[in-house]
């Protein structure tokens, strides 16, 4: 017994940060789904099979919210709860919740435990990661709690005192940490979100709030927290951070207004129209709630809508997605290029060659397993409108967990895709192919330079 845990520990220790990471994760859905196989999980009373299971757990844990089963009528109570931590626990990172234990029982946490926050919450450097994450603990429950207590005040008069407080905690935790799984089923349908909330303010106004504070970043409440309103003072990551969030919420919004003026939008009030594309454009960034029947969206709304989640929230926080600042760090080389300018700069600085490396990789891993889903699922089942099969790849690679329908439809071997997407999205593309490329040890041997000829 001895030996084998030394053995256990001996490959603990050679493995890397990314294939921890990666293993941690997988170990959770696996377990989560264990969970929900048994009967108790089931609002029948019956077992909703393994494989379903696997994907609700995967997507809960991923925080998704792409589902198979309406999780407000399908699952019984402990079900729910059930998918309720593993969305806290895979929105904050079970690194981090694995430090929180660590730090009530008084432990001392190591340095390779550091190194594994630092890999877990993208953090830029090792040194005041613990108090990175004591920040997002502690933000987290102060957030979601304010959430909850808001949303109290609509759903307590319309399902009672403690349905109420239940559904107002549910769905705060699921907004905050963009999962967009949803108690909805029951009341207005199943599958249909919160749809029959699209004229309330306050509902689309908190969870609208939620979402947005879930997916800037632990790094950027820090910063914020420090140095108050001062722009200016604000570090780089921060202020790329809240000027593409700002910037992909306004264009959305005009965009989705254009697009579905024409469309769903005609019958609707002022109020009715502003709060329906506001809410599109909000929640596309990898929540995955709706207010609008998302099958009935042109296709042109559609298209724009799966850039919205390939592109997601930012580093560091509960959303998935390439993140917003590998576009702009993209964007801007490019920029910085066509200028013939030398290095990239931008608000002042200039930006180190490594950056524009990574983001080069995530994007185009990213969008390799996104065509080559597309084409699989496409060849696998035909009849499904290809759009539809794009909006669905984009919502999982994203973590969003919109769709317009064709959730329930896919066979097995496409869920198996799709159920692949949601986990390379939550650890990341470029995380998942290095957690079966990296090695710690690396050579230093470089061949001969030779040029060849682009564009």
């Amino acid at each position: 017994m001895e030996d084998s845990m030394k053995a256990w520990k001996h490959v603990f220790q050679e493995m890397t940060y990314v294939r921890i990471l990666a293993l941690g994760y997988l170990a959770v859905i696996l377990l989560g789904a264990a969970l929900l196989t048994l009967p108790i999980a089931s609002a029948n009373g019956k077992s909703i099979g393994y494989f379903q299971a696997l994907f609700t757990a995967t997507s809960a844990t991923c925080v998704t919210g792409l589902v198979v089963l309406d999780t407000g009528t399908a699952f019984s109570v402990f079900g729910q709860i059930i998918i309720l931590l593993m969305i806290q626990v895979g929105g904050l990172g079970f690194m981090s919740l694995g430090v929180l234990l660590a730090l009530c029982m008084h432990k001392q946490i190591s340095l390779r435990t550091r190194g594994l926050l630092q890999e877990s919450m993208n953090s830029m450097q090792i040194g005041g990661v613990v108090r990175l994450v004591k920040t997002a603990l502690c933000g987290t429950m102060i957030i979601e709690g304010a959430g909850a207590a808001l949303l109290a005040f609509r759903f307590i008069p319309v399902f009672g005192p403690v349905k109420g407080i239940y559904f107002s905690i549910f769905h705060s935790i699921s907004a905050f940490c963009n999962a967009g799984f949803d108690l909805m089923g029951g009341y207005s349908g199943e599958y249909s979100s919160f749809v029959a909330f699209e004229d309330d303010i306050l509902i689309n106004a908190v969870l609208m709030l939620l979402i947005i504070l879930g997916g800037i970043g632990f790094f950027v409440w820090q910063d914020i927290m420090k140095k108050k309103l001062a722009f200016r003072k604000y570090v780089l990551h921060t202020k790329l951070v809240l000027c593409s969030t700002s910037f992909l919420i306004l264009f959305g919004t005009l965009l989705f207004y254009f697009f579905e003026r024409k469309n769903l939008l005609q019958g609707m009030s002022g109020k009715e129209q502003i709060l329906a594309v506001l809410f599109s454009s909000v929640t596309a960034r990898t929540a995955g709630f709706n207010t609008i029947d998302t099958g009935g969206l042109t296709t042109a709304s559609k298209l724009f809508n799966g850039v919205l989640m390939f592109i997601g929230g930012s580093p560091g926080s509960t959303a998935g997605g390439v993140k917003t600042v590998t576009v702009m760090v993209l964007l801007t080389y490019v920029w910085s290029s066509l200028r013939g300018q030398k290095g990239i700069q931008i608000m002042g600085r200039r930006l180190e060659e490594d950056a524009v490396k990574k983001a080069s990789n995530v994007l185009l891993i990213s969008l390799i397993l996104a065509v080559m889903s597309v084409i699989a699922i496409s060849y696998i089942q035909p009849r499904l409108p290809i759009e539809d099969v794009i909006f669905e790849v984009l919502s999982a690679i994203g973590t969003v967990g919109m769709s317009t329908g064709i959730t329930r439809k896919l066979n097995s071997a496409s869920q198996i895709i799709i159920i692949l997407l949601m986990y390379c999205g939550r650890i990341g593309s470029m995380s998942f192919a290095l957690s079966f490329t990296e090695r710690r040890k690396t050579t230093s041997t470089q061949f001969p330079e030779e040029k060849i000829i682009i564009g």
